[in-house]
């Protein structure tokens, strides 16, 4: 039998959760992640090694030790007025992310509530923002999102195959639930997609399981799909995930050693067939990809309240 997990969580305080993103790279200039450490604790998660910056392993402490910040909404709203108040003030404040470390939507936000709190304060002042979850639980803010000032919703599925599924994510819902959630959120009106990733070499990238993947989200009438190839971009990370790929099939341990050697990423040639795969199904499925998306919704500008009155927002705690 299995061992329960004992999963500790610590209260932690917080000076500033609105993060600056400098890497042109990104598709938005903020970061916002209410928790550090992840209950999913998907094995190839690229954030596992950002633990250690706490002082702690990057190993099985990243799902088994969240940092909860608690102030977080708090903290949001401080910084957003100060911004507000400022000669810069918040025309052009650009796009927030959250969900770029953690799950927004992991288990605990049902009972914490701290994504829903910081949802809150974009909402009231109206700052563009993108939301990538795993879970299902973003169905509870349905009447919020729509208020807001919401690129897009991303749910991740990178797999329908339930054997893949348990042997590298045991503990995220089901990808049939994520992409009914998807569902959901578009005939609502909701900018929501899916961001097919990570595609894991000789596990997950076959063309027909990623056509598979993608007639699903067509029919649940994804709006874009994002595709991005596996990295195991520091030690830590690789080491935690050719554990888990051992256990899955000890055999592709060689080929992963060779893929992977040297770089955090397949090489170039492999990650160039597998984008013209995907976009040759994004095509027959007549879906649009996450990038030309964007370039069509691309909102940076935000008319903000100055001085928002005290009373238009609760912090449920």
């Amino acid at each position: 039998m299995k061992p329960k997990r004992h999963i500790r969580y610590e209260k932690v305080q917080i000076k500033s959760v609105l993060n600056a993103v400098k890497a042109p790279s990104m598709p938005f200039e903020w970061s916002i992640n209410p928790y550090r450490g992840c209950m999913h604790g998907c094995s190839f998660c690229y954030a596992r090694s950002t633990h250690s910056f706490l002082g702690e392993q990057a190993d099985d402490a990243f799902q088994n030790h969240i940092f909860v910040k608690s102030d977080a909404p708090a903290v949001l709203r401080e910084q957003l007025l100060k911004r507000a108040r400022s000669k810069k003030g918040l025309d052009g404040i650009g796009r927030v992310a959250i969900g770029t470390a953690t799950d927004p939507y992991q288990p605990r936000e049902a009972l914490e509530q701290l994504t829903l709190g910081c949802l809150e304060v974009l909402a009231e002042f109206q700052v563009p923002t993108t939301i990538t979850t795993r879970s299902p639980l973003i169905l509870r803010d349905l009447d919020l999102l729509k208020r807001m000032r919401l690129i897009s919703v991303n749910l991740s599925v990178n797999t329908l195959n339930k054997t893949v599924w348990k042997a590298f994510e045991p503990s995220t819902p089901a990808p049939e639930k994520r992409l009914e959630a998807v569902r959901h959120l578009a005939e609502e009106g909701i900018p929501a997609g899916v961001f097919l990733a990570p595609v894991m070499p000789y596990i997950t990238d076959r063309p027909e399981d990623l056509e598979e993947l993608l007639a699903q989200a067509a029919s649940c009438r994804s709006q874009f799909v994002m595709s991005s190839v596996m990295r195991l971009s520091t030690p830590e990370v690789k080491l935690w995930f050719f554990g888990a790929l051992r256990q899955y099939d000890e055999h592709l341990a060689a080929a992963y050693g060779n893929m992977y050697h040297g770089s955090g990423y397949p090489p170039s040639e492999y990650r160039a067939k597998v984008k013209e795969t995907v976009k040759a199904l994004l095509s027959r499925y007549r879906l649009t990809d996450h990038e030309a998306f964007q370039e069509r919704h691309k909102t940076t500008a935000v008319k903000a309240v100055a001085n928002p009155a005290p009373e238009q927002i609760c912090f449920t705690f």
